[in-house]
């Protein structure tokens, strides 16, 4: 009899809820607000660099710590917050924030060690800490009577152990959008300094935020560049989020130690697409600010329209998603419901529970993206109202 082949530590992530939710989406030709990925290009200068990029031959290995035009952009796009990074000892390009996060927990935590994150919480968080071997502590967001979902300060100090190696931050937040206000970094930076945590950033919304905020990074604040690993991509913010060009930044000491695994990995990727996100780094901020505002402008098509249906929405001030209460439509289980959209109206969405060690808290909100054209918006929206 063949033997059980995955290890025990991996065996609760065979499977996403984003791959189940596609593809019930494509059996019953559902809209599908599921998944976070934009339904038009990136700019137009930016895809004609890669272009150019493959005619030109770049298509072999690039170097290790990724193409130095990019790495100079990268550093140049960190100095808007206050931040310097040598881009030749500092930054490291990876495939991807999601290789960057799995590589900076693989090369810094292990057996023994625990890693606090708060849930709702992306699902690659949790899988790339088992990965590591470590043990997950989970602080729960609150919702506040706002419809914001807020840090609870008391139980972050309460999660951390003798054993607590490091903490993962992800503002702006998903999948709730929330972005965590100047007081609620203070008290993380507070933690980390007392226990002298090491903070892994994961920062791929950074140019999404709306209503007029800024985006401020934890490494930005004090005490905290010697101890946190700052995780990027170019992603989210030109719309090319299968390109998978993603970068960390940090101590020279850390970012080593995180090549030392991500090398084992993928060791390089996306040669010629590491010149065009140079280019768009370097001259496409007005494209990027144009996006934002669009993005804005979605939300509050995708917000008004789930309020009309019935829905209980929630703030969300970045990202590409909103989050919205089932119960007053009648419903108590998001799960349930998101199983039973596509064929029931033909959209699909996914449930907030899945992010979350404590589903039970988490199960009356689902997630919607808005990161669509106007007009698939739209035909959700007509959709939802069936319910």
């Amino acid at each position: 009899m063949p033997r059980t082949t995955l290890v025990p530590r991996l065996r609760p992530f065979t499977s996403t809820i984003f791959a189940e939710m596609t593809s019930l989406a494509a059996s019953f030709g559902a809209v599908n607000l599921g998944q976070g990925f934009p339904d038009t290009d990136g700019p137009a200068a930016m895809l004609a660099e890669a272009q150019k990029a493959i005619a030109d031959g770049i298509n072999q290995y690039p170097p290790g710590p990724g193409r130095p035009e990019l790495r100079a952009a990268i550093a140049a796009r960190r100095s808007r917050y206050g931040t310097a990074f040598d881009p030749d000892s500092e930054i490291l390009v990876t495939v991807g924030a999601t290789e960057a996060i799995a590589a900076s927990l693989l090369a810094l935590v292990e057996a023994g060690d625990e890693v606090i994150l708060f849930e709702p919480y992306y699902d690659s968080y949790a899988a790339s800490v088992a990965m590591a071997g470590a043990t997950r502590r989970v602080v729960s967001l609150v919702e506040e009577p706002s419809g914001r979902f807020g840090l609870d300060v008391e139980a972050l100090r309460a999660a951390v152990t003798p054993a607590t190696k490091a903490i993962l931050v992800n503002s702006p937040h998903n999948p709730t959008g929330t972005v965590f206000t100047q007081a609620e970094l203070a008290a993380v930076v507070e933690v980390c300094v007392e226990h002298d945590l090491l903070a892994i950033t994961d920062e791929v919304y950074e140019d999404l935020l709306f209503d007029g905020l800024a985006h401020v990074p934890l490494g930005s604040l004090p005490g905290m560049a010697e101890r946190t690993l700052t995780i990027s991509s170019a992603g989210k913010s030109f719309n090319c989020t299968g390109w998978k060009i993603g970068w960390v930044c940090g101590p020279a000491e850390l970012v080593a130690a995180v090549r030392a695994a991500k090398q084992f990995l993928t060791f390089v990727g996306g040669a010629p697409f590491q010149p065009a996100v140079a280019h768009a780094l370097n001259h496409e901020g007005a494209w990027v600010r144009d996006l934002r505002d669009s993005l804005e402008n979605k939300r509050d098509r995708l917000s008004a329209g789930l309020a009309e249906a019935g829905f209980g929405v929630r703030q969300t001030a970045g990202t590409y998603f909103v989050c919205a209460d089932v119960r007053p439509l009648g419903f108590g289980d998001g799960l349930e419901l998101c199983r039973e959209l596509p064929a029931r109206i033909g959209v699909a969405a996914v449930p907030v529970q899945v992010f979350t060690d404590n589903p039970d808290r988490w199960r009356h909100l689902v997630r919607f993206a808005f990161c669509k054209k106007d007009d698939i918006l739209d035909e959700a929206i007509s959709r939802l109202h069936k319910l």
